[in-house]
């Protein structure tokens, strides 16, 4: 299929293509990696009369530490960069994991972490991941900059809290706890490797054994990532042991009105988010050691 006709620009920096962006208005769409708008577009579900790559501007790709720890990442970040870097590795590892789990290795040379974050796809990988490093997202506009924190960030079906006049330009990962482990796992689609259900999990552990913090993000069950509150509450606290673990697995679906199509029932989605809520909690106990 063919796209509906449209202008395309080539900024070279962000105050460039905020203006544009302010500019054009609703008819405008931003360009990052663009395996997401593509598609869409080629389909004419999305059909902008204004394309703006954000390929050409300069400083919106990087991974470094941040000022007081943790990571400050430029939303055209690659998937490819998350994965190999040793700064993401040893900071945010679980980060790193996810990033090598998208799709194929085309897709995760071009995807970037800012354009998934931004898409809001139910079934992207990094909405549960970002979740669960409780991340911060730095926007720009011509107004100036804005903080969001990311129990903010997404808010239905491909949409966020984004203003149609903001750019997503700095996901910041603060620093893991002493005693932290992290793991994602997935249930994927075979062809497309879009996760069908994905559970993110942070556990910190104290000298006793015991969870002393836990942060769970799900991906793919509902229209949306969402926090997975309940199963957090029953983590910490607990020694993590099976009854622990399993009342936390039995939890993470709580409050998700589970999505139904083609590549599972919405029974089998909550039976997906139990399973890999539980395994994803073990391995990020195992991590923690």
């Amino acid at each position: 299929m063919v796209t509906s006709a449209f202008a395309y620009h080539a900024p070279t920096s962000v105050s460039e293509a905020a203006r544009l962006l302010a500019e054009h208005g609703d008819d405008a769409k931003l360009l990052a990696g663009g395996h997401s708008l593509i598609p869409l577009m080629k389909l004419r579900l999305s059909e902008p009369g204004v394309l703006i790559d954000l390929g050409k501007v300069e400083g919106m790709s990087y991974i470094r530490e941040a000022d007081g720890g943790g990571l400050a990442i430029g939303a055209m970040t690659t998937y490819s960069d998350l994965q190999s870097s040793d700064l993401v590795q040893n900071a945010a590892p679980v980060l790193a994991d996810a990033a090598g789990q998208v799709a194929d290795a085309q897709v995760r040379n071009m995807g970037t972490l800012g354009g998934s974050l931004a898409h809001s796809d139910p079934a992207g990988d990094m909405p549960a991941v970002a979740i669960a490093l409780n991340a911060e997202l730095v926007t720009s506009s011509t107004g100036g900059h804005r903080t969001i924190g990311i129990d903010d960030f997404f808010v239905d079906l491909l949409t966020t809290s984004l203003e149609p006049n903001e750019i997503l330009n700095e996901i910041r990962i603060p620093a893991l706890a002493a005693g932290s482990g992290s793991a994602y796992a997935k249930f994927g689609n075979k062809a497309s490797h879009y996760a069908i259900v994905g559970v993110a999990v942070v556990v910190t552990v104290d000298g006793s054994g015991n969870c002393s913090g836990a942060s769970i993000g799900v991906t793919g069950a509902g229209p949306t990532a969402v926090r997975a509150s309940d199963a957090e509450a029953a983590l910490v606290g607990s020694s993590l042991d099976d009854d622990a673990i399993n009342a936390a697995a039995g939890a993470a679906g709580n409050g998700i009105e589970f999505n139904e199509d083609v590549h599972a029932s919405s029974d089998f989605r909550a039976h997906l988010t139990s399973v890999y809520a539980g395994r994803a909690i073990r391995a990020a106990i195992a991590n923690a050691g």
